[in-house]
């Protein structure tokens, strides 16, 4: 079964079916100085011979009329396998970014037999299924192209260099060690003391690997500087919530109006904040005695809130509609509709900071603990990007570390824990209690897409002399 696991993650390659020639531009599209266009697979060496006349020499970029008739002058690098990015025969071509050409040598390539044009993600993939990557270095990989803020880049880069693989690794390997230990006592089974004795070594082994994961679980700045930390504006109507959208986000982002209820629905906008990724939204304004359409904009708004990393809840400094409370961290008192009416919910642990808008309007604001700013002019505004910064940074402080990234791996971790779990705390018989590591490591193994029993018998061989 975990053979056959290994073989759907892997792909068809594993099973030795030569794979075809692959091409694809590797730049982006639209005209550019520099088109980078990858070729990988058995039939490289032809596309190359037949392209520029011959290979050049291994990791050596050389100038070269590329195509017959010539299509155009570039550099061409050559990386037999399996020194290459995908593990198997590769070349680069890299020529002017016209569409013109581009196009017309994509075409050389495809003309050639054993060629087609690559699927997207198939470099990478072929990179994994020869070993080159794991799961999580294409995962990260995949987030590096994607990086929009310094922080997101570095946190990419460190996890498509391995940084979890090498942490799931040395899991894996205790995983293991604990394996080998309850194998070999359900192999001495009639001999209680030796039983005894294997059980004790491998719950030794199983509690600290537990709690190391259990800790790297409870950890979500990976996962948020990943996403986006989610700030949502809430609030009363008119009291600047879409104004506030448009001064950070420093464009018309939201429709803005003296109306009551103009905002129906959340408007989300993505931000870098000093580096770091935001999600900001928008929503309506908080009110009773509304219609059926405005309250579900309601009832999206106190939704969102109540998902929400960070909640600005905006009040009117010319007309506040309530006491905002002193503790700021209490502040998260939205407003749901029950039953035609409005009561108050709590918001839970999340940060709650209050704002106070239109200050170039207000007689006086003495007295508010909160931040104090007019979204029209600017002034304040500053001071709240500096406080949403701060909060941001917090939130994300152990990002860019050996932490969790994607749903993904925490689905995979909270199986591997759960199943440790009852390792540890269930009165189980020794083969049920083997059982549960198995599946602790299989789980553990999708995280990098290695699962091999081959793996639980060396460990075996190597600490126990069963033959003798």
């Amino acid at each position: 079964m975990e053979r056959q696991v290994a073989d759907e993650l892997k792909g068809p390659n594993r099973a030795g079916v030569e794979a075809d020639t692959i091409v694809a531009p590797a730049s982006g599209a639209g005209p550019s100085a520099v088109a980078v266009i990858r070729v990988s697979g058995p039939r490289t060496r032809a596309v190359l011979e037949a392209l520029t006349g011959s290979v050049p020499k291994p990791r050596q970029a050389s100038l070269r009329d590329i195509g017959a008739p010539t299509i155009d002058r570039g550099l061409v690098l050559w990386f037999p396998a399996p020194k290459s990015f995908t593990g198997e025969d590769m070349a680069e071509l890299q020529v002017h970014g016209s569409r013109a050409v581009v196009a017309a040598l994509v075409e050389a390539v495809l003309a050639i037999d054993g060629t087609r044009l690559a699927e997207p993600g198939e470099f990478a993939r072929r990179a994994f299924e020869n070993g080159k990557l794991d799961l999580t270095e294409v995962e990260g990989l995949a987030d590096l192209i994607n990086a929009e803020t310094e922080a997101q880049r570095r946190q990419a880069l460190a996890q498509s260099e391995g940084s979890l693989r090498r942490l799931y690794e040395r899991w894996r390997a205790e995983l293991l060690k604990a394996q080998a230990l309850m194998e070999a006592g359900l192999d001495f089974a009639d001999e209680a003391d030796v039983a005894v004795e294997v059980d004790v070594k491998a719950n030794a082994i199983v509690v600290p690997l537990l709690a190391s994961i259990e800790t790297h679980l409870a950890d979500r700045s990976g996962e948020r500087l990943r996403d986006g930390l989610r700030i949502v504006i809430a609030g009363p109507p008119n009291a600047g919530k879409s104004s506030l959208m448009n001064a950070l986000a420093k464009r018309d982002v939201a429709i803005v109006s003296e109306e009551a209820g103009t905002t129906r629905d959340v408007i989300e906008v993505h931000l870098d904040l000093g580096g770091l990724p935001v999600i900001l939204a928008d929503t309506a304004g908080i009110r009773e005695g509304i219609g059926q359409v405005e309250a579900e904009g309601v009832r999206r708004a106190l939704a969102r809130a109540e998902d929400a990393d960070l909640v600005l809840w905006v009040i009117d400094a010319t007309a506040p509609q309530w006491t905002v409370p002193r503790d700021v961290e209490q502040l998260g008192r939205g407003f749901e509709p029950v039953d035609g009416d409005i009561r108050r919910v709590g918001c839970g642990s999340r940060h709650v900071v209050s704002v106070l808008n239109k200050i170039d309007r207000a007689a006086a604001t003495a007295g508010f603990d909160g931040l104090a700013m007019s979204a029209k002019t600017g002034e304040g505004l500053d001071a709240l990007i500096l406080r949403l910064q701060e909060i941001a940074a917090s939130a994300m402080a152990g990002a860019g570390q050996t932490v969790l990234t994607r749903t993904r791996h925490r689905q995979e971790l909270v199986s591997t824990r759960d199943a440790l779990q009852r390792f540890i705390n269930h009165d189980l018989i020794p083969e049920l209690k083997a059982e549960e590591l198995r599946i602790a490591a299989r789980h553990l193994g999708r995280l990098t897409g290695l699962i091999d029993v081959e793996e639980v018998l060396g460990a075996i061989f190597a600490e126990f002399c069963i033959g003798k």
